[in-house]
């Protein structure tokens, strides 16, 4: 996660200037009314992340944790799970920090049933994904730690009980993001999990400045890389580590971010990695439980001028409605977040740049990131979450500031975005030190919420009000022949002209899982035309004449 100061990157960006004054909402930009409000305290969310600091400076207090909006209780609306940091040495505290599981009261306020659930680890947390790893109808969770990593199984009854060990997934490598997916199609969901680096945390090397006796983090480039570990799933309850065998296994990479998506629309799973200083890694699937990484030759390896950026966070959306899922991927302060539009030909082109977000990104660091819809029209817009390294960056001669107001690029339908956070009220305006974020309506009202982990502090809230002004449909899709779940599932519906496609995903973004319930804006129309759905295990169906506003509750082989 190092400042690179890249002169060509800066030429470019001085050329796109004229782009940027457009891409900076100003308070007239703002036409939908919609307000992010801060919920946290009355939804019932009290809680804090805790790095652990000491004034070590150890590396892994400079990720922070993720969270999961899901369904964990099967009651119809999404609970909510943090993931926390743990003490480090010299770090003194009379309460032990622990993830917490709150359930959703159906009111929009939530409740703690932590210690009830059973999913209350207390070791150093990062990341979090869920799936129905057991085909058991239920959705259970998995856990990544700087140690061992925790798989909690849903019992079903409000209960979860840890079985990483007997599963075979402990992976004591430290570890940042995870998925969970059926790559090799065979019913059941195997499980990705992103390895970071080396890093002992009984040899903590002196970085800074020795001048001025000033400590700071250290860069990733003084760590040795680890490789990503692919998980098959046995159906039997149980995993085999099949990195090596499926082509997955990398020395090379420094990973924090991780996305499923089927890029070239033939029906399996490619994966998508972002890396922290080194060159990002795309996983082509073969379709015979192998894969072939094709980063370089398809363009999603490095930036536009061919530096290995510092990539922290990865999405994949349709950004432009054409049926081919584009990327995007957060990088660090100076360096511009990155847009990739998918030619449809295999190929991938930098748009970052025509998109007219490159200047607007270029003074953030930016870590989550999600394609949402959050205005209903229809296209999807993009957030991203900001907040940087260091608390002490004017002393250590860095530019920026620690706390950073994340944004949100509103989608204006022509290839380009506008940033519009100054528009979207007293919630977007916050400064934070942002890490995770998370994505559902949570409060059932017809638009999407974002919640926001902040490192070392409270989590944010942040109640979309105003986005249900245009029409909706909300898609529970339920799966029979294998995974409960309908991950990897894809949706297109059609309104009009406009044809919208999602997939269901698990664990996108960074250290976050998003709720698995597909949200479509669909403006002024007051109904949907068609929506196909082809299951993950090739299957289609499809249903006409859908009318808006609702959660629609599709079954394979039939509606429920």
């Amino acid at each position: 996660m190092k400042r690179r100061n890249n002169s060509v990157r800066i030429c470019l960006l001085i050329l796109f200037t004229v782009f940027a004054r457009s891409a900076t909402a100003s308070p007239t930009d703002s036409h939908t009314g919609i307000q992010f409000v801060d919920v946290t305290q009355e939804a019932g969310i009290h809680w804090k992340h805790v790095d652990g600091r000491s004034g070590q400076k150890y590396f892994m207090e400079t990720l922070g944790s993720g969270a999961a909006f899901f369904d964990y209780d099967a009651d119809g609306d999404a609970d909510l799970y943090f993931v926390n940091g743990a003490p480090l040495p010299g770090y003194i505290t009379e309460e032990t920090p622990t993830n917490r599981l709150y359930r959703n009261n159906g009111d929009a306020t939530f409740t703690d049933v932590t210690k009830v659930a059973g999913v209350g680890d207390t070791g150093y947390g990062h990341g979090c994904a869920v799936g129905d790893y057991n085909n058991d109808g239920q959705l259970d969770l998995y856990v990544t730690n700087y140690g061992t990593n925790r798989l909690y199984r849903n019992n079903g009854d409000g209960t979860f009980t840890d079985v990483a060990e007997a599963a075979g997934v402990t992976e004591s490598r430290w570890s940042t993001s995870c998925a969970f997916a059926d790559y090799d199609r065979d019913d059941d969901l195997d499980l990705y999990v992103v390895n970071y680096i080396v890093f002992d945390i009984a040899v903590n090397p002196w970085c800074g400045l020795k001048e001025k006796d000033l400590r700071a983090y250290c860069e990733p480039d003084n760590f040795p890389a680890q490789s990503d570990t692919l998980y098959r799933n046995n159906g039997d309850g149980t995993f085999t580590n099949v990195t090596k065998s499926a082509g997955i296994y990398n020395t090379t990479g420094k990973g924090l971010g991780v996305v499923w998506g089927d890029y070239n629309n033939d029906g399996t799973p490619d994966i998508y990695i972002a890396n922290d200083s080194t060159e990002n890694l795309f996983y082509r699937n073969n379709g015979d439980g192998t894969f072939e990484e094709i980063g370089f030759m398809v363009g999603v390896a490095l930036s536009e001028d061919g530096a290995a950026e510092n990539g922290m966070g990865t999405a994949f959306g349709d950004w432009n409605n054409d049926g081919w899922f584009d990327l995007t991927v957060t990088n660090y302060a100076q360096q511009t977040n990155t847009l990739y539009h998918n030619d449809t030909d295999g190929f991938f082109t930098d748009a970052t740049a025509t998109t007219k977000t490159a200047q607007v990104t270029y003074p953030y660091l930016g870590w989550a990131t999600a394609f949402v819809d959050y205005d209903n029209d229809g296209y999807q817009d993009l957030f991203v979450a900001n907040g940087h390294l260091h608390e002490n960056l004017a002393e250590l001669g860095q530019e920026g500031t620690y706390g950073q107001r994340n944004l949100f690029f509103r989608n204006n339908r022509d290839g380009t975005f506008t940033e519009s956070s100054e528009t979207l009220g007293a919630g977007m305006k916050l400064e934070d030190v942002s890490r995770g974020a998370t994505f559902a309506d949570y409060d059932l009202d017809g638009d999407i919420d974002v919640v926001v982990t902040n490192s070392n502090t409270p989590p944010r809230i942040l109640r979309n009000d105003g986005g249900n002004r245009k029409n909706w449909l909300q898609i529970r899709l339920i799966g029979r022949s294998g995974s409960t779940d309908a991950i990897g599932t894809r949706v297109e519906i059609t309104t009009g002209g406009l044809t919208q496609t999602r997939e269901v995903r698990s664990g996108d973004g960074y250290l976050s899982q998003r709720d698995l319930t597909l949200h479509f804006g669909i403006g002024d129309y007051e109904q949907v035309d068609s929506i196909v759905v082809r299951w993950q295990n090739g299957m289609e169906q499809s249903i006409r004449g859908i009318a808006a506003n609702q959660v629609l509750s599709l079954k394979e082989n039939g509606n429920e």
